[in-house]
């Protein structure tokens, strides 16, 4: 363990884009509960700002109420800066302004541009936890003067997210992510059924896993929000006699139930991954990984060793994967996730990204940097 010389007083930004504990943040509310819960497990002291009618317990919050912003990932690289009446973004980081001396530093979770440019009108540090990959060229244009100005405060979960934004100079923080062990159970001897688990959108690749278990006949059993209806039904007449069934959006409990039963978990994403907590989940069950070389999950899997990585939007690779599944050991996965994805090893690093923001101070120079540059 990694501990600081007194105990911080933190203040955690969430993402605006849904309610705590709906899923619409996708992983990044995962990621998000388990720093918080495992600063506080450490003795800091933590406030977390999110959107009105969150619902995580154990965890104070203050809610703030506005309209949400839109997914960044349903829009162009082009799209212009947008808000809505009232924004909740907005309206999040108003509060953050008139309580920030309260605090000794701030912890940005959302993925979006306002937060970024705000930074050097603040007082009090704030560290910019970026939890996708570049999507939008308006937020790449923000994001670099703050990393050259604000050295330090700006971190990612893996190289290859961290490679989407060109231009990037050391020192970058890679953050991995990490989750509370005890609440996946390993099992040793799995039915024959797929998982897959994610938001319902066309990025994430679900017909690639649909399409596979059509063509083995292995039933898939599919977790996560609902975000795109029209894509689900386009799925859903494609792919008419594939043997898959949607479980909408579980607890972590009654997720893993269903996912430790499972041969593999599919990872058929179409975007860079910025990590994907659910293999870390999988792997904690003992479930081996069958993933796209793409994004985070490519420095998660151990290739041949806990699942395989396949060329990227390739069926028969996913097919030739699936005939090796007997050469994985399901301990093996359970152990990769106790050493390298534990509570213990995230607030580790995040503590000592925290720790070095806090010592050496990152408060800019040039007041005035612009976007531009």
């Amino acid at each position: 363990m990694i501990a600081s010389s007194k105990p911080w007083k933190l203040l955690f930004v969430s993402t605006p884009v849904g309610p705590l504990g709906t899923g619409l943040g996708g992983g990044v509310e995962l990621t998000l509960y388990n720093i918080a819960q495992h600063m506080l497990n450490r003795g800091h002291q933590l406030q977390v700002v999110a959107p009105a009618g969150s619902t995580w317990e154990h965890i104070p919050i203050v809610q703030i109420p506005g309209n949400s912003q839109t997914f960044a990932q349903t829009q162009e690289r082009d799209t212009p800066i947008m808000m809505p009446e009232n924004s909740l973004l907005a309206n999040m980081w108003e509060y953050a302004r008139q309580v920030q001396n309260e605090y000794d530093l701030i912890v940005n979770f959302a993925y979006d541009w306002l937060p970024l440019y705000l930074t050097p009108f603040f007082s009090v540090p704030i560290a910019h936890f970026i939890s996708m990959g570049s999507l939008s060229d308006a937020l790449d244009q923000i994001l670099l003067p703050v990393a050259k100005h604000f050295p330090r405060t700006v971190g990612f979960y893996t190289h290859s997210q961290a490679a989407t934004f060109p231009g990037l100079t050391p020192p970058i923080y890679y953050l991995s992510s990490g989750i509370d062990l005890d609440l996946y159970d390993f099992c040793p001897q799995p039915k024959q059924q797929f998982a897959w688990i994610g938001r319902i959108s066309p990025e994430k690749g679900l017909e690639d896993a649909v399409a596979l278990s059509q063509k083995t006949n292995i039933p898939l059993k599919i977790m996560g929000k609902l975000q795109d209806e029209s894509y689900w039904q386009r799925i859903c007449r494609e792919y008419s006699h594939a043997p898959m069934e949607y479980m909408g959006f579980l607890s972590t409990t009654e997720m893993q139930k269903i996912v430790r039963e499972c041969r593999a978990l599919l990872m058929t994403h179409r975007w860079v991954e910025a990590f994907g907590n659910v293999a870390i989940e999988a792997l904690a069950c003992g479930v081996p990984v069958i993933s796209y070389r793409r994004g985070g999950p490519a420095e998660i899997v151990r290739d041949g060793e806990t699942g395989f990585l396949v060329v990227p939007d390739s069926i028969p690779g996913l097919v030739e994967a699936v005939s090796r599944l007997d050469e994985i050991s399901r301990h093996q996965c359970r152990q990769q996730a106790e050493t390298e994805f534990s509570l213990e090893a995230l607030g580790d690093r995040f503590e000592k990204w925290f720790g070095e923001i806090l010592e050496f101070g990152v408060r800019s120079s040039e007041f005035g940097m612009r976007s531009e540059e």
